[in-house]
């Protein structure tokens, strides 16, 4: 056991994926510490649609993605990598490497509270450590949503989720004077896109964005 956790190479399994078996700590040694093995790229792949794939062929044990997915890092360039302490390799991600696949409304102390569930069976209420945000395409107008999973990972909230959020959207004006639409949870209001022109002030509102087709 190598500090608790070892990824193994295509090259010493080739007919499955890596895979990372993590234990307790061992003791602690004396020394100078050991060094993290860097392999370069790993050939995993998570899809637009958060599937995790391995040369080619999707990964069906959710298991093993759920495990791979707790040693999921960024890095500050934007790549993603699987780490332990010591082992590390790059893998590619089309979007994000979660997805949004739920969300609960509810009433924490008195504040909204908004709640999600991940393809992974994460759950995430959105605050100020976990914004959301809508990325809103300047042509098509089309919306891409996410919510921040951990510190660099987010989650793409899917095309229903979305629509469930964009139904509790209300207007609010900014410190700029702008009026946007968003929603609030734990306290903290997240815009989601521009009030159409013309309805500003009104009590409801669709964003803009909402009649674009939103993501996958």
């Amino acid at each position: 056991m190598n500090d608790g956790a070892t990824i193994m190479t295509a090259g010493q399994q080739a007919a499955s994926p890596p895979l990372v078996a993590v234990g307790p700590p061992g003791p602690a040694r004396r020394g100078p510490a050991r060094q993290r093995h860097d392999h370069g790229t790993f050939a995993i792949r998570i899809a637009r649609d958060g599937t995790w794939h391995y040369r080619g062929s999707p990964i069906q044990r959710k298991e093993l993605v759920c495990l791979f997915a707790s040693v999921l890092k960024r890095e500050a360039d934007g790549s993603y990598v699987l780490e332990t302490p010591a082992e590390r390799g790059r893998i590619e991600v089309e979007d994000a490497p979660f997805v949004a696949v739920e969300m609960w409304w509810r009433e924490c102390d008195g504040r909204s509270c908004l709640t999600f569930r991940t393809n992974l069976d994460e759950m995430i209420t959105a605050d100020a450590d976990h914004p959301i945000r809508v990325a809103i395409d300047p042509q098509s107008r089309e919306p891409r949503p996410y919510v921040t999973v951990r510190p660099g990972l987010e989650a793409r909230i899917s095309r229903p989720v979305y629509y469930e959020m964009v139904a509790l959207a209300r207007p609010e004006r900014m410190a700029d004077g702008r009026e946007v639409l968003g929603v609030w949870s734990e306290g903290v209001f997240f815009p989601i896109d521009e009030v159409p022109p013309g309805e500003a002030g009104a009590t409801e509102a669709v964003p803009v964005g909402a009649t674009a087709v939103a993501a996958q």
